[in-house]
């Protein structure tokens, strides 16, 4: 909990410090607003929740107790089954996005736009518990809202995450790419608009399970070995951002929706190499494409820079039809990141990256030696406390060596002893257990200006 307090932290600094506010929304949300939007894997990994719990179920079968004929079983099974089925309209939420833009179409009248705000909240999936797969985990989110889409929404939030790994000392590569240039390679391949998501779920499993497999997939869903072959050769490509934006210029010149992602991408990757990042590798995947049902444009996923099969640890992208699925006819531009904490602590344990964050808060323990000797002492306590040095008291006035082992093995550095020699003669006595050096002083200052030198 202190490692990940401390990514939390990290991660909640940097949000702020680029003006994003926090909101929290509720674990329940209705199934309508979930179902749909995560594509095929989502809506069956969704948390679906019993409503009115189990007092409704037991209702029917108290009163199903009361029929005594050979149909009682059968009957038994039925409302079961439409009690399954037909009384569970609520899920545990499977991300941040969509509760957020539900908030926001619910408060359009009361928030300023353009609208910037961080959630740091746990959300839920039925999946198979493995390494880096939870059923329950956090995500941090960072969003905007506005009117207008600017792409200099996405260099912000590309800025944001190489401050935020910049401060964790973890390098990262972003992969970037656009769903328009997705959409017009679908064009020139000829493929249809309904197999759109088809082709968007497999082809965004390329990097994981290859060429080979993605083909195989892509043909089992109807789209034609011909007009896979006519886009393979791009999601293959491994030269610098130029030469594809070469190759795409050349084989999008007769597809608008592929010309504008690639005049999208081409501003955000000349912008963002005059804005110099620190952590941070921007690279175009081009078979990147994101399952989520939601997003329009720009997508991105954050990778370890240090071991690029690593599973992602951070993703996003636009999304800027999502509000008209609640209803508003207003074009309202959305576009976020979403940073996966668990898999962060995950790829920071595995680097070691944690050295200098500590798993034992206090720093100074004050030794019991009675309650008169401890009411003395306690002026000084609350001092320290005050200059935000982690201090405890021992409980118990038990023997010295047994209160100086807690120390020891609790990792608290410094222990302040104050009996009665310490009190007639005005001194506090302070040991360093790391160096094994004791030394007096002649007040509270000293002891403090000492502490925040060698903390």
């Amino acid at each position: 909990m202190s490692k990940r307090n401390y990514l939390i932290q990290t991660i909640r600094t940097q949000f702020e410090l680029f003006g994003f506010d926090p909101i929290e929304t509720p674990s329940i949300e209705n199934i309508s607003t979930l179902i749909g939007k995560y594509g095929e894997e989502g809506d069956t990994l969704m948390f679906k929740l019993l409503h009115s719990g189990n007092f409704l179920k037991k209702r029917i079968l108290d009163f199903l107790k009361q029929i005594k004929n050979d149909q009682e079983m059968v009957v038994n099974n039925v409302v079961e089954k439409c009690f399954i089925e037909h009384m569970s309209n609520k899920a545990l939420r499977y991300d941040l996005t969509v509760p957020f833009v539900r908030y926001v179409v619910m408060h359009k009248n009361e928030i300023v736009f353009p609208f910037k705000r961080y959630q740091i909240q746990p959300v839920w999936r039925a999946d198979k518990p493995q390494k880096g797969r939870l059923r329950e985990f956090y995500q941090c989110d960072a969003d905007m809202i506005s009117f207008s889409g600017s792409l200099w929404e996405e260099i912000e939030l590309i800025q944001l995450c190489d401050e935020i790994f910049t401060k964790l000392n973890f390098p990262i590569i972003i992969y970037i790419n656009h769903r328009d240039i997705l959409r017009g390679l679908v064009e020139i391949a000829g493929i249809k608009n309904n197999l759109w998501k088809d082709f968007t779920t497999s082809l965004d499993k390329w990097n994981k399970i290859g060429r080979d497999l993605v083909k195989k997939e892509m043909l089992s869903k109807g789209i034609t070995s011909l007009s896979f072959d006519k886009v393979a050769f791009f999601f293959d490509m491994e030269e610098n951002f130029y030469h594809k934006e070469k190759h795409l210029t050349i084989a999008l010149q007769n597809s608008e929706i592929g010309k504008k992602g690639l005049r999208d991408l081409s501003f955000i990757y000349r912008k963002i190499k005059n804005i110099s990042l620190q952590k941070t590798k921007l690279e175009w995947n081009i078979s990147l494409a994101r399952g989520m049902n939601y997003y329009t444009g720009t997508i991105l996923e954050i990778v370890p820079f240090y071991n690029k099969s690593f599973i992602s640890i951070g993703g996003g992208g636009r999304y800027d039809q999502l509000a008209h699925s609640f209803g508003l006819n207003n074009i309202y531009y959305g576009v976020g990141i979403s940073l996966g904490l668990d898999r962060i602590y995950l790829a920071m344990e595995q680097k070691n990256l944690f050295q200098t964050v500590s798993n034992y808060p206090s720093k100074v323990l004050f030794i019991h030696f009675g309650n008169e000797e401890v009411l003395y002492a306690y002026k000084i306590i609350k001092f320290l406390r005050k200059k935000g040095i982690s201090t405890q008291l021992y409980p118990n006035a038990d023997k010295i060596g047994k209160q100086f082992r807690y120390a020891n093995d609790n990792n608290i550095r410094f222990v302040i002893s104050i009996g009665k020699n310490e009190i007639n003669k005005n001194k506090i006595r302070m040991k360093d257990l790391q160096k094994r050096t004791e030394k007096e002083y002649d007040n509270i200052n000293n002891v403090v200006n000492q502490l925040t030198k060698k903390l």
